[in-house]
């Protein structure tokens, strides 16, 4: 069986190849990679090469397929899983291999799994330890962005807060005020669709960036009126403040503020709103392994203030992101502003800081240059297939959707 992947060689070297992948054991699965998102964690992965923690330093001789936030179907099945697993199950998995006790993580490690491919071959521990999960949806997007929104809960449930003992609890404050930071990236916007519809309600979300366009996007796909009915103030300011953002809290500051950015003085703005006993997580990460930003630890003593950081997430919490999909409660078409075939993959991950707007999607079985659902209407004057897929998305508020998938890959 040939397949087709982004091979990691070192650093600033992904190659596009094809090449033969063994015959799969009676422990082991073979997948079809259907869809894949673009992560940043990917694109510093290339800049790093072998020095980065979860590549092998004998990346040159062995290259590892890029890619790990994958949806794909199951093609073949070995006699161990025969009950467990059948042909066309939709699956998605963790990439973080904790259990092997060590980096080990799919689309940085391993060169015969990855989700810039068109076959993968899914290991018997990974199966062993329950990593690879069923997906109960009509679409693969929604399965590729499983994994950053787990990403995103994992945020959430590291936000400490003191009980009435003055014992820590983790996870955001009941009834509480939510400050999102630089909070209309792709990331920041399941951050959003979380706080509004995730298991532990606030009163208050308030989302911030500078970035008008962005801001204009996230207030357009995410109803005010609509989160009033659900006992909850959204609020989406074009601000950095910090006398202003403490004016819309009320004068109490916030119990959890979320940074979406790795730049100091979005950093330090968080740690200035905080309110009592209020909680800041650190998500975005930085490059530099130096990046500091001043941190008020008077507060931290007299105000019980909190920080917290957190990267990646956990199978729990990819469980807890299927739960919500499952149950309708969370849409992560939201994070999608581009698709591509994967042609495009290594050309939009290498200059991903570079092309504006959220999550880009590719699909591994298409070839189709990056392109943003936005410039659909003018691609559709001289292509059909654009106009219909144009079409299909403004009936969906302007997102990605089932039906444009399913259009995409039965016409691309």
């Amino acid at each position: 069986m040939k397949t087709r992947a982004a091979r990691l060689y070192g650093a600033n070297d992904v190659r596009l190849e094809e090449f033969e992948l063994r015959p799969i054991t009676s422990g082991e699965i073979l997948i079809k990679i259907i869809s894949d998102s673009v992560c940043m964690s990917t694109h510093k992965t290339i800049l790093q090469g072998k020095n980065h923690l979860r590549v092998p330093d004998d990346v040159e001789e062995n290259p590892v397929i890029i890619g790990h936030e994958f949806c794909a179907e199951v093609v073949e099945v070995g006699d161990k899983w025969k009950d467990s697993f059948k042909v066309g199950d939709k699956v998605v998995m963790p990439p973080v291999l904790a259990y092997l006790g060590g980096p080990e993580t799919v689309g940085y490690t391993f060169r015969e799994i990855g989700g810039v491919s068109t076959y993968s071959i899914v290991y018997e521990h990974i199966l062993d330890n329950n990593f690879l999960m069923k997906l109960e949806s009509d679409s693969y997007f929604n399965g590729s962005l499983i994994e950053p929104a787990s990403c995103v809960i994992r945020g959430y449930k590291a936000s400490l807060h003191l009980n009435e003992d003055l014992l820590p609890y983790a996870g955001i404050k009941e009834g509480g005020k939510v400050a999102i930071l630089a909070g209309c990236g792709p990331m920041g916007l399941v951050a959003i669709d979380i706080a509004l519809h995730g298991n532990v309600k606030p009163s208050m979300v308030v989302v911030t960036d500078i970035d008008q366009a962005r801001l204009d996007r996230a207030a357009s796909i995410f109803s005010v009126e609509k989160a009033k009915e659900d006992g909850i103030d959204l609020i989406f300011a074009a601000t950095s403040d910090k006398d202003e953002l403490m004016a819309i809290s009320g004068g109490t500051g916030f119990d959890d503020v979320f940074v979406y950015a790795p730049v100091s003085s979005v950093v330090e703005l968080g740690d200035a709103i905080l309110g009592f006993d209020g909680s800041l997580n650190f998500f975005a990460g930085p490059l530099d392994k130096k990046f500091s930003a001043n941190f008020n630890f008077y507060n931290v003593h007299y105000a019980q203030h909190h920080v917290s950081g957190t990267s990646g997430s956990t199978p729990e919490d990819m469980r807890d992101i299927l739960k919500l999909i499952g149950e309708k409660r969370l849409d992560p078409s939201v994070m999608i502003t581009h698709i591509g075939g994967i042609d495009a993959a290594i050309e939009t991950t290498v200059n991903l800081p570079k092309i504006p707007g959220g999550k880009k999607l590719i699909y591994t079985h298409i070839e189709l240059p990056l392109t943003a659902l936005s410039d659909f209407e003018e691609k559709g004057k001289t292509d059909e297939r654009f106009k219909v897929l144009d079409e299909l998305v403004k009936a969906n508020n302007g997102l990605w959707s089932t039906e444009a998938e399913k259009y995409l890959l039965e016409n691309f």
